[in-house]
């Protein structure tokens, strides 16, 4: 059987932003469309340009290499031209390879919402679709509250699909937007429109407000549509939207899916997921849910007893897949060979190549789950996973040694008489045995540290010229003005590599401090002339 190729779009940076509490900054943005780049899906939604400033700077330029660039945005507003359309304009003008537009398809959202005909609203997903079409971007709309507007008004609701599809839209997105939908019926309803707008041509948008946005989506695919969007580890507004870490495994591995689509992601990429989702977690500064499916810390978790021991016979018997496929680990308290093979995946990742049987890799292992049991956390910190692997291999020299280092943060008046904050920090540290000692003001302790440490590094100073400090984020771990802190660090350097780092204290300061002296030693190392 000829399998029909499944298209990935991720909506993390626009729909996902959409959740409470989270902020993402230009920095976050490029960082989560790397990551997304890398694990295969088809399209990553950027945001909305023109609607805010970090939006507009994200779509200054291209920021996906494989992935399609995509812009989201309003159709045209009903009574303006295209031209005359600020919104519309900025989506034209944009660096976006697509574009998203979202439409109304629920009769009484545009008549009480927006204020508008029917007919208004048909003549702007009409003219939005042709505008784009006509620059030779792929084209895109969201039908907002389909699912709904189909129960209220069947013909009105497939007359936006079909008006879309008819002015030259690729995708016609059919939206559960307020999550409410039940399989059974997103099922009922693809297939009605299926009659109107090739399943080819279609896609499904929907959101988890009954728990269900996975379900739904799968659903919506056994009926034949070929676009899937969701978000990473499922964020989005209220509830959240579908998880495309619960569906990318499901639809690769999973029957009838398996067998009937294709998606665009690898083996490799596959076994990238359960690092991934745990990366991004650390980025959004939360904890990973360890009860999430294929990906969760108990994913594959087992207690000792008679569990234990079928597992060990055949781990089919309390497995749906083996763990590895997806980049996670059985968790079954029997020996240290548990998470072997994992380490060694990881390892070659990072282009570290050592044999199992090499027995520094069993005192590796075991300093990860010490150090993790203290706090720390390598699933989003690459820079500081790597430096422990290969100081475990013998092979990270000693460029500096730290002798101390002290903060002051002194609130004052300055002669204008404005209240004033000033960190200032002192770093004293060796290198080939000669003391140097930096002084150093910043925007905060941290920061003066950063300066401080890397004011004077000696010899080694000309190859930490172009490093710089781009995020730093604190999670508490145990609650209390006495609790383990960890930080984490993200830097970056001229080639545009980007790395994290960790540290963790029960002090924030030495915890920042260690996440800082680790992201100069990653970027001493990376530029030693042997390594190019």
């Amino acid at each position: 059987m000829t399998k029909e190729r499944l298209y990935l779009f991720d909506t993390t940076l626009r729909d996902g932003a959409q959740t409470a509490g989270i902020e993402f900054s230009v920095e976050d943005k490029i960082t989560i469309a790397n990551m997304l780049d890398q694990i295969g899906v088809d399209y990553i939604e950027g945001g909305y340009p023109g609607a805010n400033v970090v939006d507009t700077e994200f779509f200054s330029k291209k920021r996906t290499k494989n992935a399609t660039f995509t812009a989201f945005g309003m159709t045209k507003r009903a009574g303006r031209s295209v031209d005359n359309d600020p919104g519309l304009q900025g989506l034209l003008q944009s660096e976006a390879e697509a574009i998203c537009f979202v439409a109304k398809a629920w009769d009484r959202q545009i008549e009480l919402a927006m204020g508008i005909s029917l007919d208004e609203n048909l003549q702007s997903i009409d003219a939005s679709v042709h505008a784009s079409a006509d620059t030779g971007r792929e084209t895109i709309v969201d039908c907002e509250h389909f699912f709904d507007g189909y129960k209220s008004n069947p013909e009105y609701a497939l007359n936006c699909a079909k008006a879309a599809f008819d002015a030259g839209a690729r995708w016609v997105v059919l939206c559960d937007t307020n999550g409410g939908t039940m399989p059974s019926e997103i099922f009922d309803i693809v297939s009605k429109v299926k009659e109107l707008v090739p399943g080819s041509n279609l896609g499904i948008h929907a959101h988890n407000d009954t728990e269900q946005a996975v379900a739904n989506t799968l659903s919506a695919v056994r009926a034949g549509v070929r676009h899937v969007q969701g978000t990473l580890n499922g964020i989005g507004e209220r509830c959240g939207n579908a998880n495309l870490v619960s569906l990318i495994p499901t639809l690769a591995l999973k029957e009838p899916f398996a067998s009937t689509v294709q998606i665009g992601v690898s083996d490799v990429q596959l076994q990238d997921l359960t690092n991934t989702s745990r990366g991004f977690d650390e980025l959004l500064n939360r904890a990973p849910a360890r009860q999430a499916p294929y990906v969760g810390a108990s994913a594959f978790a087992t207690k000792a007893g008679i569990h234990a021991s079928a597992l060990q016979k055949d781990p089919s018997c309390y497995e749906h897949i083996e763990p590895e496929t997806v980049g996670n680990q059985r968790n079954v308290m029997v020996s240290q060979q548990a998470g072997k093979s994992n380490l060694l995946t990881v390892l070659a990742k990072l282009g570290i190549s050592v044999e199992k049987s090499d027995p520094r890799l069993d005192g590796l292992l075991r300093a990860v789950k010490e150090r993790e049991a203290r706090g720390y956390s390598y699933d989003g910190a690459d820079a500081s996973f790597a430096l422990l692997a290969r100081k475990a291999l013998g092979q990270v020299p000693e460029y500096f040694r730290v002798d101390s280092f002290r903060t002051s943060v002194e609130r004052r008046y300055n002669a204008r008489g404005e209240l004033v904050t000033m960190s200032e920090a002192v770093v004293k540290l060796e290198v080939d045995g000669e003391i140097l000692m930096s002084v150093a003001e910043g925007n905060g302790p941290v920061n003066a540290l950063d300066l401080a440490m890397r004011k004077d590094l000696g010899k080694y100073s000309d190859r930490i010229d172009d490093l710089e400090l781009v995020d730093f984020k604190v999670r508490i771990l145990n609650g209390g003005t006495g609790a383990v802190t960890r930080v984490l660090v993200e830097s970056r350097d001229k080639s545009g590599e980007r790395w994290f780092t960790v540290g963790v204290s029960a002090n924030i300061i030495d915890a920042s401090f260690e996440a800082l002296y680790e992201s100069v030693t990653y970027k001493l190392l990376k530029t030693e002339p042997d390594r190019g």
